[in-house]
């Protein structure tokens, strides 16, 4: 077992992970401009949903009220993915920032990897700021290693990203 299987189970009685729905949009922008991810926005997450089997896009739920200190919504995270042949490409996942370090991105995480690797993929891929080095430790966790650099692949502000990739 490793060292988050414990927190991970623990959460299992709180979260529900589940198939994002258009009703979920609102929500999934809010998070994404909360955590100042790359702006993809209403439209494209749409596009996304409608484009078919291909885009493989979860949200966290709650299933408990939500604490004094957080606000009262029902998604905690999200993740947007994408299966291109045998290859899962992770674009975005985020998580509400009173929801950090809690284990809720692990979880995402271990379901999308999960759900990719049964669809067909035999690895993930990834870009990270180079900067972000919290998610870079969260990938590191589900066996991810850095492949690569893509110069100046962020704007606002510019920076390099590692990419990133694992075996499924």
């Amino acid at each position: 077992m490793s060292k988050v299987e414990p927190a991970r189970e623990s959460l299992k009685n709180i979260l529900r992970v589940e198939r994002m729905t258009e009703h979920d949009l609102l929500e999934v922008v809010e998070i994404e401009e909360m955590c100042g991810l790359s702006r993809w926005g209403w439209e494209a997450y749409h596009a996304e949903l409608q484009s078919g089997h291909a885009g493989l896009m979860l949200v966290l739920r709650r299933q408990q009220p939500a604490p004094a200190t957080a606000p009262d919504k029902r998604l905690a995270g999200f993740v947007a993915s994408r299966l291109m042949a045998d290859e899962l490409h992770i674009n975005n996942i985020a998580v509400r920032p009173a929801f950090r370090r809690q284990g809720f991105a692990h979880v995402l995480l271990d379901r999308v990897l999960q759900e990719g690797a049964v669809a067909g993929a035999r690895e993930a891929l990834l870009e990270v700021r180079a900067s972000n080095k919290a998610a870079q430790a969260l990938y590191q966790r589900h066996d991810f290693r850095v492949a690569g650099r893509r110069r100046n692949y962020y704007a606002q502000p510019a920076e390099d990203a590692l990419v990133m990739r694992a075996t499924l």
